[in-house]
């Protein structure tokens, strides 16, 4: 479980402020490395070229993406909230993406930093509070309106009251958690597999002539798999958020 530990680098396991550590680690250099990508990707496409290049269409693309999932969930209204939903889904997704590079420099392997519930904790109550300031601001009290459905008898109203407000405060839990399980799953999933690899290499001829191969060849598909997984859990994550908003907008 090497990959998943949070460790300090550039000898900073000293820093400290009032008795507090503010070590700088692997899991911060690489949401730094991934806002950089991000910033220079949308610097990229920002050129408004005469006739669009392949880095001001690929940006293009993606906003039109967004915009158009959020006008599909929240309507007009929901374009505002573009920017927000935007960020979210490529800091996510270069993330996703950064953590499977096979690469090593003097130690220092990527760091799949969704692979950590404390990480993608902190996304899901940033989505969790727009939701709270947006259903408050533009409906009042009223916004507790969301917890009762429509024609609720009023016998049941406080057992439905309870539940719905029960489900709707383990929202941000759920949303972290998916992206959490599934980041992490499928780390493991290649750990071992590459365990096997090297393991079988070394058990013998035998070993290493028929479970070595399965097993890289198997890899190399969950690799694959998994860069897959990096877009879609991205893309949940987004498309969650906005159906989330979508509550606090229009109260359904």
């Amino acid at each position: 479980m090497k990959q998943f530990q949070i460790e300090p680098i550039f000898g900073s396991e000293n820093w400290e402020i009032a008795g507090f550590s503010i070590a700088f680690t692997n899991s911060a250099l690489w949401m730094a490395v991934t806002v950089i990508l991000l910033v220079a990707f949308v610097y990229g496409g920002m050129r408004r070229e005469l006739v669009p290049g392949r880095w001001q269409m690929a940006v293009e693309t993606m906003t039109g993406f967004i915009d158009n999932m959020l006008e599909a969930n929240i309507g007009k209204e929901g374009r505002k909230y573009v920017p927000y939903i935007f960020s979210l889904f490529m800091f996510i997704l270069f993330g996703n993406l950064l953590g499977l590079l096979p690469i090593g420099l003097v130690g220092l392997h990527p760091f799949t930093f969704t692979s950590h519930f404390t990480i993608t904790g902190v996304l899901a109550l940033m989505s969790f509070s727009i939701v709270l300031i947006v259903g408050f601001w533009k409906h009042g009290i009223g916004f507790f309106g969301l917890f009762v459905p429509h024609g609720t008898p009023v016998l049941m109203t406080p057992l439905l009251f309870v539940i719905e407000l029960f489900s709707f405060l383990i929202r941000p839990i759920s949303l972290a958690l998916r992206l959490f399980v599934a980041m992490m799953a499928g780390h493991v999933l290649l750990k071992i597999l590459a365990t096997f690899v090297i393991d079988s290499l070394n058990a013998g001829p035998l070993l290493g002539a028929t479970v070595g191969p399965a097993a890289l060849i198997l890899m190399i598909a969950i690799s694959a798999l998994e860069i897959l997984v990096a877009g879609i859990q991205a893309y949940v994550f987004a498309l969650l958020s906005s159906l989330y908003i979508n509550d606090a907008e229009n109260l359904h």
